[in-house]
């Protein structure tokens, strides 16, 4: 039956009721933690001596708004009078029903016309241009919008570092959806476990565990922050495969599919005795969690167990450091330090000139959030920061390593995937 918010409101002449999850489960963002981050917004606004921001990127307006229509939303700095209002373009009726429909904690109209826009700042109590997240928004696009505001002056403010602070540190409830999408991410790897041996592609593999991706809910996109990089979220590396660089700020590229496509899995089939890495990342009503776990075809010589293992140690070394709350810089130099005393400098997190410089990057509704364990990061994980742990090696022949999920307690790191669930490496 269709819904019908407040008299004024036209009759939806579709059925709404069918926004739903599997199971016709209400997959909607709870009202209450929209309201919460509203509110952290305003009051980082005022703290920062910001009146307001225009916000129209579509991670986050899903953050502030609980969905990703064509809009944006204008948040007033605490004490400004600017009352929160999402202007929405299309579909003025899904964003209305996402936010919580009546419910809703802010004003939910549709966007006024560009040559109207200063007008309607006025009207919402603006007295100045409103930031905007010049670190997410082209160029072009930062222009066009400040060439409507006529007289409003103040205009040049960039808000992308405020909106990214406030993410880093997760709610309980964006918390229990990274674990949510961590267990998805485990049967991801029981069906790879379950298709995978001899004779088989790496995109085979990929294949398999897409479909369990899939029919859970994954909705085919991986956000990443940092410009031009996308991802593809299983990575599948057979022997030499590991060893083949990319564009990818990351340990291990892979083969990919095609050269447009130069990430992930490839055409290259599984062999006899060789490291097969398996890197997934899982997407969970827009919350992400990152694991890998190693494969063979038999047992691995010793070496690469040995390799393995030093990769482990190294990986609960970072992990105890982020739970006392070392900083992030701090615990790369002793994590590529332990690396270099067990012989790995040359070959952590890649090989020489492709190596990338960091052993964990944060996570939540993007795959590369700060903090990261890097140089330059000189902050702990703060409680609440959810953080994907990768120490990796990669040789001419191979790599491996190991990968979870965790989030920082006050009782120290919580893992939010695989953990000892699903073993380090699985023999087909």
């Amino acid at each position: 039956m269709p819904f019908v918010y407040g008299e004024a409101r036209a009759r939806v002449e579709w059925d709404l009721s069918s926004l739903t999850g599997p199971g016709g489960q209400d997959w909607r963002v709870p009202v209450s933690e929209l309201e919460s981050r509203q509110s952290k917004l305003s009051i980082g606004l005022a703290e920062s001596g910001i009146e307001s921001v225009y916000i129209d990127d579509p991670v986050e307006l899903y953050w502030l708004t609980g969905g990703r229509q064509n809009s944006a939303i204008l948040i007033g700095a605490d004490g400004s009078g600017i009352e929160a209002r999402h202007w929405v373009r299309r579909s003025l009726e899904r964003a209305e029903y996402e936010a919580g429909g009546d419910d809703s904690p802010h004003v939910v109209e549709s966007h006024p016309r560009m040559g109207d826009l200063e007008a309607s700042l006025l009207e919402a109590g603006c007295t100045c241009s409103p930031g905007l997240l010049a670190g997410k928004i082209p160029h072009k696009h930062w222009g066009y919008f400040t060439s409507k505001l006529g007289g409003l002056t103040g205009n040049d403010i960039d808000c992308t570092k405020l909106l990214y602070a406030l993410r880093e540190t997760k709610s309980d409830w964006e918390i229990s959806m990274i674990h949510e999408s961590g267990e998805i991410n485990r049967l991801m790897f029981e069906a790879v476990r379950d298709f995978g041996g001899l004779g088989k592609t790496e995109l085979e593999l990929a294949g398999a565990a897409d479909e369990v991706s899939r029919a859970a809910g994954f909705g085919g996109r991986v956000r990443m922050r940092r410009w031009p990089m996308d991802c593809d979220r299983v990575v599948i590396t057979a022997g030499r495969s590991g060893a083949v660089p990319s564009y990818f700020d990351s340990a291990v590229g892979g083969l990919g599919a095609s050269p447009i496509s130069s990430l992930g899995a490839g055409f290259a089939e599984i062999k006899e005795s060789q490291p097969i890495l398996v890197d997934i990342v899982h997407v969970h009503r827009g919350y992400v969690s990152d694991c890998t776990r190693m494969f063979s075809v038999g047992s691995l010589s010793r070496e690469w167990a040995s390799r393995l293992d030093d990769m482990v140690e190294i990986g609960d070394a970072v992990v105890r450091g982020l739970g006392k709350g070392d900083c992030c810089s701090s615990t790369w130099e002793r994590g590529s330090s332990m690396a270099a005393e067990l012989g790995h400098a040359e070959h952590l997190m890649g090989m020489p000139p492709n190596q990338a410089r960091f052993l964990g990057h944060s996570v939540g509704l993007e795959l590369d959030e700060t903090p990261v364990v890097a140089r330059g990061f000189d902050r702990p994980l703060e409680v609440g920061g959810t953080m994907a742990i990768e120490p990796k090696v990669i040789h001419p022949d191979g790599a491996i390593g190991t990968e979870d999920t965790w989030v920082r307690t006050a009782g120290g790191m919580e893992c939010l995937t695989a953990g000892t669930d699903f073993p380090l490496i699985t023999e087909w």
